[in-house]
């Protein structure tokens, strides 16, 4: 006979008729029928959960925290609902050229790979914006003015669309431009020349 083992809520056994205490035999068949029934499941193959929680796009930042907030109202002004994957690279668009090192652009498409794999977004959002470092790394003289400023950052942001559009001709790619006033700028695409 097997003895019973006390729990310490107040269940009556079916088994044995008591409250309060289950038999060793009792308890143990309860765990291997649970097992076999939770197990034999694993072993049917489930739908990736990825399927249920589709990104709606990849977007690419600057790490700039003074713009984090002002990307994050825009991109749920964008209807996205914080359903997108977000990398962050100095300089955003520059990062593509492998500014500062060709690590950063490695790092771009990694992402961009697993997230087009893993979550199957449609689109690339790129943002990037005014003051930045990372571009004052590589155009040593100050702007003369804001729209000199938006047109150098638009050839970085063409290019980037370019080599994302030949590596994903299925996705869509969206630039912007942020400025200092809160004011977020679509950037056209325009053809490299």
């Amino acid at each position: 006979m097997t003895k019973p083992t006390q729990i310490e809520h107040d269940v009556k056994c079916r088994c044995c008729h008591q409250t309060g205490t289950v038999s060793r035999r009792f308890f143990l068949k309860g765990i291997l029928t649970t097992g076999l029934i939770y197990g034999g499941s694993l072993m049917c193959p489930q739908p990736v959960l990825a399927d249920e929680h589709r990104a709606k796009a990849l977007v690419l930042t600057c790490i700039d925290f003074r713009f984090v907030s002002l990307e994050q109202s825009f991109l749920s002004n964008q209807h996205l609902d914080q359903a997108y994957d977000w990398v962050a690279l100095a300089g955003a668009s520059l990062a593509l050229t492998g500014f500062p090192h060709p690590a950063e652009a490695e790092a771009f498409w990694d992402q961009l790979g697993l997230s087009k794999q893993l979550h199957n977004i449609n689109k690339v959002i790129i943002l990037d914006h005014q003051d930045c470092g990372a571009y004052a790394s590589v155009h040593k003289q100050p702007f003369s003015d804001l729209t000199s400023e938006r047109n150098f950052h638009a050839k970085y942001l063409n290019q980037a669309y370019e080599q994302i559009r030949q590596r994903y001709p299925n996705l869509d790619v969206e630039l912007y431009f942020a400025e200092l006033t809160g004011e977020i700028n679509l950037i056209s695409p325009q053809a490299v020349i």
